[in-house]
């Protein structure tokens, strides 16, 4: 056995503080996020694939068809991709999906906000925050060292407020919000955007494919696709792969491949990738049926569990558990676990101490046998943890 190499003091101390405060005991050393491996019989609500479209026959087909006709794949930046490749045909396709001028592939969802951020921000630039936004625009603004201005969630008076005191500058939402499952108030935004001269980034990650005409988003829904700068959105969700695209109303499309540094340093996305992407779009495109499913499955499971008391802000297909701290989280988790449903833990750095949520990640396949037996399990699991809306750590004070 090996000694370990020592560790200058400095590191030492940070590294030991993440041990001690991120792997817990209580879970034999791992994190809160970890509990049991769901099995094939377990309902698991962990998954974004909201559609179920990760092992759709004509997609895994159009995959399996790009490896096998050994394409010559560019394994190369951006930078050096020519203007009439795959890639730009998918990027146009993508573009006139969701009705933007222009899009660029990215290799995921984090580094298309923090590519397009760096892009679009300096140390000049006023950046108003959704406090709920993805932690990938939080980044994304701080890497560009913007001067970041958060607002609480959905508060458009304190959006206007912040503006009016500090400036124009640029405003960052999501359009479904990954932790609650709440919908951003996108009219009211937009318009405050265009009164108060400040540009909008949107984030549609959770809404691309789920909402909107055909799955064209929340924007298309609601008619303001053009009055946006700038959309984005992983294609880990509903697309169920991993990459990434940045669409824009704007000519900063022409140059942000050689300006962001994801786009500079980081190799393209490959032919294959790019044919799974075009048939997951297709895909997309003509499923309605899924989409409707989806939308009913997520209204009952919605109204149900606020009918057995619990406090549910979502609007869509994210549904939270807010659990509190992580004794009271590790309870629930492990309670819905041994009783065969599995959702994901969401704790600091994803929350706020002590607000943290357990994810139920609804999707159109759950048939009505499992949306019984789920409504039920967290039935059972209110009247042992959250009845009365008394927290943990009031009835552990009281205990005591």
């Amino acid at each position: 056995m090996h000694t370990p190499i020592r560790l200058p003091e400095f590191v030492d101390t940070r590294l030991n503080f993440f041990i001690d405060s991120l792997l817990d005991t209580k879970d034999t050393g791992r994190n809160l996020v970890l509990g049991l491996a769901p099995q094939e019989t377990d309902i698991n609500l962990q998954s974004n694939d909201y559609l179920n479209l990760s092992y759709h026959p004509d997609i895994i087909d159009a995959q399996i068809r790009s490896l096998a006709s050994k394409k010559g794949t560019p394994f190369m930046s951006n930078v050096f991709l020519q203007a009439d490749g795959l890639d730009k045909q998918v990027e146009q396709q993508l573009a006139r999906f969701v009705g933007f001028d222009s899009c660029i592939v990215s290799a995921s969802g984090w580094t298309a906000n923090v590519g397009l951020l760096q892009t679009i921000c300096d140390s000049s630039t006023n950046v108003y925050i959704d406090f709920f936004a993805h932690m990938s625009l939080w980044e994304g603004a701080r890497i560009a060292g913007a001067n970041i201005h958060p607002f609480m969630h959905n508060n458009v008076r304190h959006l206007k407020k912040l503006i009016s005191r500090n400036g124009p500058g640029i405003v960052l939402i999501d359009s479904v919000y990954s932790t609650l499952g709440t919908i951003a108030r996108l009219e009211e935004i937009i318009a405050t955007c265009n009164e108060l001269n400040c540009a909008i980034v949107v984030d549609e990650s959770h809404s691309l494919g789920t909402h909107g005409p055909s799955g064209a988003g929340l924007l298309q829904e609601h008619g303001l696709t053009k009055q946006v700068d700038f959309l984005t959105a992983s294609l880990a969700k509903t697309f169920a792969y991993r990459a990434g695209a940045i669409w824009c109303n704007n000519r900063f499309g022409d140059c942000l491949p050689y300006v962001a540094f994801p786009s500079i340093f980081s190799s393209a996305v490959m032919t294959h990738e790019l044919e799974r992407i075009e048939a997951t779009l297709k895909v997309i495109r003509g499923s309605d049926l899924a989409r409707n499913k989806l939308h009913q499955n997520s209204k009952r499971i919605r109204n149900a569990l606020r009918d057995i008391g619990f406090d549910i802000r979502s609007e869509t297909q994210i549904i939270a558990l807010e659990t509190g701290g992580n004794t009271e989280t590790r309870v629930v988790r492990d309670y819905l676990e041994s009783h065969g449903v599995f959702g994901s833990v969401f704790c600091p750095p994803a929350t706020p101490n002590n607000k943290n949520v357990i994810r139920l990640s609804i999707d159109s396949q759950l048939t009505d046998g499992q949306i019984d037996h789920l409504i039920n399990v967290c039935s059972d699991a209110y009247d042992k943890y959250f009845s009365h809306q008394v927290s943990f750590a009031a009835k552990r004070k009281q205990a005591s």
